[in-house]
């Protein structure tokens, strides 16, 4: 066995970085160009309804764009841990390097990040992503990863989760994954019949759909957690151990469904307490004033013709006189 620049030659020359997710960037884009558009027709709407109409449409997006997105990160839970740590296989030379996990509903990334960057010869700057979703075969992306020679760090982590491991926490993640990802595309259709229900407008059944939605968001929260609190095997790299907490997908999904919770419950209770000041927030006392206007100015301008009705049919009495002549 030779050497080839410093490396084994049944390494790669260069190194396999996962690039960024394009599925959020589209949603987040979608998203922000409704909201674009939303503040382009803003002037044409009159009266105090304007900044009501804005809220609404803001709080609409943002629940939208959260419940759609949070499908497909991969910061659900993550960890970091500095470490001294051998870089490849056969290999005893040691690198100092951040070492990443982070784990989604549908797989896990293992980041490997030098300090500094360039060491033994080599660019150190990993991200490799693993899936378990239902189209996909994490063994198989395990397998993959080492045909491809990726650090011992890396593959080291990866191992972890693999079906022959004795730690069995693919098995924990992957159920609790699809569970929490289902939960969570019902909470992206409970929030599109709201919508939906505040446009007709159906407030009262509106408010129960954004109670829905918050506790859809929120039992998806449980799932995870389920698979969060069950006994982990250790990751050490030496004396350095690598944990995880939860990510920011996770903390986002809380304070948005504690937002659809609020949202829900103040609808609810004003359309039972101060039904006018709801319909104030969804401008319908404002349409109702304008077609009484409209209905005003019509009653107005038909009231000539009929007064000119009136004046025509006149008793045919009244019109001929009779005269008696003495005879």
């Amino acid at each position: 066995m030779t050497l080839w620049n410093g490396s084994f030659p049944f390494y790669p020359s260069t190194n396999a970085c996962f690039p960024f997710d394009t599925k959020s960037a589209i949603i987040v884009s979608v998203f922000l160009s409704m909201l674009a558009t939303s503040i382009i027709i803003l002037p044409g709407i009159r009266g105090r309804g304007r900044l009501f109409w804005f809220l609404r449409v803001v709080m609409g997006l943002f629940v939208g764009a959260v419940v759609l997105t949070i499908q497909f990160t991969r910061d659900w839970e993550t960890g970091w841990v500095t470490a001294n740590t051998s870089y490849k296989s056969f290999s005893h030379a040691l690198v100092n390097a951040d070492i990443g996990l982070h784990i989604g509903l549908a797989g896990v990334n293992v980041t490997l990040v030098g300090n500094p960057l360039n060491q033994i010869n080599e660019t150190i700057n990993y991200n490799e992503h693993f899936a378990w979703s239902f189209n996909a075969d994490y063994d198989h992306s395990y397998g993959e990863g080492l045909e491809k020679g990726l650090p011992s760090p890396i593959l080291y982590v990866a191992e972890k989760f693999t079906m022959q491991s004795p730690c069995s926490m693919l098995r924990q993640y992957r159920i609790s994954g699809h569970y929490a990802s289902l939960t969570l595309w019902m909470a992206f259709c409970t929030w599109l019949i709201s919508i939906l229900l505040f446009s007709m407008p159906i407030l009262l059944y509106g408010g129960y759909m954004l109670l829905l939605t918050a506790a859809l968001m929120l039992f998806s929260l449980l799932f995870f957690f389920t698979a969060r609190n069950t006994p982990k095997c250790p990751i050490q790299f030496g004396p350095a151990s690598l944990k995880t907490d939860y990510g920011g997908s996770f903390w986002l999904t809380l304070a948005t469904g504690l937002l659809c919770l609020l949202l829900g419950l103040g609808v609810i209770i004003l359309n039972s307490m101060q039904p006018q000041k709801l319909k104030l927030v969804f401008n319908l006392d404002e349409g109702k004033r304008q077609e009484e206007e409209g209905w005003d100015k019509s009653y107005l301008s038909a009231e000539p013709s009929s007064s000119v009705q009136d004046v025509l049919m006149v008793p045919l009495g009244e019109l001929c006189e009779v005269t008696a002549t003495q005879l």
